[in-house]
């Protein structure tokens, strides 16, 4: 029994190394993608502006109102979270599509290595390199703009919940993508994924300011848990709710990578038959 468990801790410890090693190579990478981070840093400091004007407008430039229970500078700090969150995730979705479509899976499953395990590694490596240079240049917008942050330990809580909110958005953009397994294309529920994202997630409008109906529904669905809560959190922190935030996070992790395992599984079963 004791050589099992040493087996089994043997290979556990194997597997996390090579996974490990796939979130070097892919982060390495990225920094050969300068162009690429230009374009989505001047993107992000265009969309931080635009935005910041107009919510500016809305709280008439008075720093010490309040609406919804944000002030002026909380809500342009969580435009900060949860777009450096957004804008930070590599297109897993369509890589899966192109490798299910020209039959590169095939290679990818003899290779000794969980094939939705190394996409979500890759993801995680090229994401956050990615999304360290987009909450800095965030940041860069968002001080002259509204002054320092006042996060007290919100940060620290906002960059772990911000990896879990990664992990959810891999989770959902994967089961996307691996749905090319019986579909042609999948860019368009990819699409329809995105702007549930950018809605019910709170990208641009924190859930609390939306109408009651409308937060009750969020409450029930696992986009605001990839944006909305990290983004609160980082701008409002409380223990409490810093522990039921992360405890949302899980329950949605784990539901979520049950169903993309389970559509995996019959996706690669249709494969096999199918003799692709």
């Amino acid at each position: 029994m004791s050589h099992g468990l040493n087996h089994a801790t043997s290979a556990i410890r194997g597997a996390t190394l090579k996974l490990i090693a796939v979130a070097r190579i892919a982060l390495r990478q990225q920094w050969a993608y300068k162009a690429d981070f230009l374009f989505r840093t001047c993107f992000l400091i265009l969309i931080l502006y635009v935005l910041g004007q107009l919510y500016s407008a809305a709280y008439d430039g008075d720093h010490g109102r309040v609406i919804g229970g944000f002030t002026l500078r909380q809500i342009v700090w969580y435009l900060v979270f949860t777009e450096a969150i957004t804008m930070a995730g590599p297109p897993v979705g369509v890589r899966i599509e192109e490798e299910v479509k020209n039959g590169e899976i095939g290679v990818r499953l003899t290779r000794p290595l969980s094939y939705v395990g190394y996409h979500y590694a890759a993801y995680i490596g090229e994401g956050g390199i990615r999304f360290a240079v987009l909450l800095l240049a965030g940041a860069l917008i968002a001080w002259p703009s509204v002054g320092a942050p006042q996060f007290g330990g919100g940060l620290p809580a906002y960059l772990g919940l911000a990896v879990l909110g990664l992990t959810l958005s891999y989770l959902m953009t994967a089961a996307v993508g691996l749905c090319a397994f019986w579909v042609e294309e999948t860019r368009g529920l990819e699409f329809v994924l995105q702007k549930l994202q950018f809605t019910l997630g709170g990208l641009l409008i924190p859930i609390d300011l939306m109408p009651d109906w409308l937060q009750r529904a969020c409450a029930w669905l696992p986009f605001q848990a990839a944006l909305y809560l990290p983004a609160r959190i980082g701008v409002k922190f409380e223990a409490g709710a810093l522990l039921q935030a992360a405890a949302v996070q899980a329950l949605w992790i784990a539901v979520l990578a049950s169903a993309v395992a389970w559509i995996y599984r019959r996706g690669v079963k249709k494969l096999n038959v199918n003799g692709g």
